[in-house]
């Protein structure tokens, strides 16, 4: 039996990105794991969703750069602390290495397996939260975790969160997408 909980979020787990722009002329970072894929064609669009009054949101609408970087679960104490204080009240831009992507605005992270720079497309005002678009501009990956020009998240070891506030990394593979559901359509042939 179904029990009904009523308006609650249930796509968990999410991704968890380390959001970068420059603030006030230092690179800041959010932990954000509401983030969003828009479309598969070029140029591809990506979403994060923040607070209206988050410091990182301020250097996204000043300079219309920022980054999303994947921390591995290596970083996960790092994760947690960029998204318990603020850099209004902590200069974040020391905790990690950072290297020069393309975009001057948009921050990267050199431990993080995975780095995007976006340029803002648009912002969609959600009375409490914004969502930044970004047309993705450039992917940066180590190259330990690529494999036939994409990113084996196996070998990158990304974080996911829950709503109970828990980080989790990746478990085993449970199959084959555009595969596993072939042996479905070959009984429906029967």
């Amino acid at each position: 039996m179904k029990r009904k909980l009523g308006a609650v979020n249930a796509l968990y787990p999410s991704l968890t990105v380390l959001a970068g722009a420059v603030v006030d002329g230092r690179p800041n970072f959010i932990t954000v794991a509401h983030v969003g894929i828009l479309n598969h064609a070029t140029p591809q669009y990506l979403s994060i969703s923040l607070v209206k009054s988050r410091h990182t949101a301020r250097g996204i609408r000043e300079h219309g750069q920022f980054s999303i970087c994947l921390p591995s679960e290596d970083l996960v104490a790092e994760t947690d602390y960029v998204g318990m204080v603020s850099g209004r009240d902590v200069d974040k831009s020391g905790l990690f290495e950072l290297f020069a992507g393309d975009l001057p605005f948009a921050p990267l992270i050199a431990r993080c397996p995975v780095c995007m720079e976006l340029t803002l497309h648009e912002t969609l005002d959600l009375t409490t939260h914004d969502v930044f678009v970004g047309r993705l501009e450039a992917t940066w990956a180590d190259e330990d975790v690529v494999l036939d020009g994409r990113v084996d998240f196996a070998k990158s070891r990304p974080l996911l969160y829950d709503p109970l506030r828990r980080y989790w990394t990746l478990g085993r593979v449970a199959a084959q997408a555009w595969s596993v559901g072939k042996t479905l359509k070959n009984k429906e042939r029967k």
